[in-house]
């Protein structure tokens, strides 16, 4: 067993780290979308997609105080779930969920430099650019636990210095009577939920954590007041910066400008040169959820093939005498990150998902499996084990069921919903295909 190398702190950074970083800054436009410019309709959509994740982490929680094993969604699913729930659960992870993020926050970093050296943002452009990052961020987290962790600590604290400048600058200098008053006169009734799907993406990652609870010093205490603490300091940051930022800006100027009316906010603030240095901020910031992905990625593959869940298990299941890492889990994680690279460039560059992007939907995917560890938990209260109590083992739980199903309904509003859906069936088939293939003697 490797030695427990995180605490707390980089526990909780890692959730406030993996989280705040991209969605925030490039999802407001689109969430405004969906809105029709409509700030208090976008804080309520925040608020409901809150729900999904501040009670889904209370429940994971219970769950992650009931093992030691390494895993975290994984070892839940295997532990409380049975080995066939775990294995389908870690392939959809493993070969569309956390390598379609990684990719996609990765070319939000290429977007940003791109903005900051003032270079034509292209498809090609941001491609080259993930490659980069992506590259680096696998081999840091590969040859170095500690390394990682200290950039997601360095990062998390950076990225919250441009969210609060930009809230509390539009409180100061912006109009706030004129820009609740933007509203135009055609906004529909209820399909601002559409805009579920993207502040999905911009709350993902709250459960990338739960891959390194082996890992952390005391996880038993320490991850689930990690769960606790987290996604509940999110949820305030989020509000404060949405409405800031439109307020600064004003609405229909940010459906106006796309992505770069994050760099306009900067130049209301402090300038050109001023702008300049919040991009970088930002682009650390991005650069800390792409390290908190790759970090909890390169020990899924490892995760399962220590299971025998996963080809070549005895290769990709060695942990690295050398680097203390899973080694060929993270070559095998990072071969999936440059596929999917190369998928998200096609799908750009044809313009297949318009106000969306690849990774929209298997985030609400991941939320229908969520679901099944969240009744794991209530059939645990319901036969009396280990003394849950109802608030727990039924009320939390059951909040976190609808807070799931708020957004996976909100998600079914992207046209290109079934082609994914369809998608992340056939790796869950294939998945338990070979689990049969390989573990016909287990239950």
């Amino acid at each position: 067993m490797k030695t427990r190398e995180y605490s707390l702190f980089t526990a909780i950074t890692m959730i406030v780290g993996t989280v705040i970083g991209s969605g925030i800054f490039f999802k407001s436009d689109n969430i405004l979308v969906y809105t029709n410019g409509d700030i208090l309709k976008g804080v309520l959509v925040f608020t409901l997609a809150a729900v999904g994740i501040i009670f889904g982490s209370l429940t994971i929680s219970v769950l992650a105080s009931k093992t030691k094993n390494p895993g975290g969604l994984i070892t839940y699913a295997d532990e409380f779930s049975g080995h066939k729930t775990a294995c389908a659960f870690g392939w959809f992870q493993i070969f569309v969920y956390y390598p379609s993020l990684i990719v996609v926050v990765a070319g939000v970093a290429g977007v940003y430099l791109a903005m900051l050296y003032g270079i034509e943002i292209t498809p090609e452009i941001t491609l080259i650019v993930s490659l980069v990052f992506v590259t680096f961020f696998f081999a840091l987290n590969t040859l170095s636990v500690k390394l990682g962790g200290y950039f997601q600590n360095t990062a998390t604290i950076i990225k919250l210095i441009p969210l609060f400048l930009i809230a509390i600058s539009g409180f100061v200098i912006g109009d706030v009577n004129t820009a609740f008053n933007e509203v135009p006169q055609t906004a529909s009734s209820l399909g601002y939920l559409a805009a579920l799907a993207p502040i999905a993406f911009s709350y993902d990652g709250w459960v990338v954590s739960t891959s390194i609870a082996h890992e952390i010093k005391n996880s038993k205490r320490n991850l689930p007041i990690a769960l606790v603490v987290g996604p509940i300091f999110v949820l305030a940051v989020y509000i404060l910066y949405f409405v800031g930022i439109c307020v600064l800006v004003g609405p229909q100027e940010i459906l106006t400008l796309g992505d770069a009316h994050v760099t306009v906010a900067a130049e209301k603030i402090f300038g050109g040169i001023g702008a300049k240095i919040i991009l970088i901020f930002i682009i650390v910031s991005v650069l800390g959820t792409v390290n908190g992905f790759v970090l909890g990625f390169i020990r899924l593959p490892y995760s399962l093939a220590i299971r025998k869940m996963f080809p070549k298990a005895e290769t990709i299941g060695n942990i690295s005498s050398r680097y203390g890492t899973p080694a060929n889990s993270a070559l095998m994680s990072f071969v999936i990150c440059i596929v999917w690279a190369f998928i998200h460039y096609f799908v750009t560059k044809m313009n297949l998902m318009p106000n969306s992007d690849v990774s929209e939907i298997p985030i609400v995917a991941s939320y229908i499996l969520y679901i099944l560890l969240y009744v794991e938990v209530i059939k645990m209260y319901i036969k009396k084990e280990d003394g849950l109590s109802a608030a727990k083992g039924l009320v939390i739980p059951i909040l976190a069921v609808i807070g799931s199903l708020i957004i996976i309904i909100g998600g079914l509003a992207n046209p290109m919903t079934l082609v994914y859906i369809l998608i992340c069936v056939a790796v869950i088939i294939i998945s338990l295909v070979f689990y049969k293939k390989e573990n016909h003697d287990l239950k």
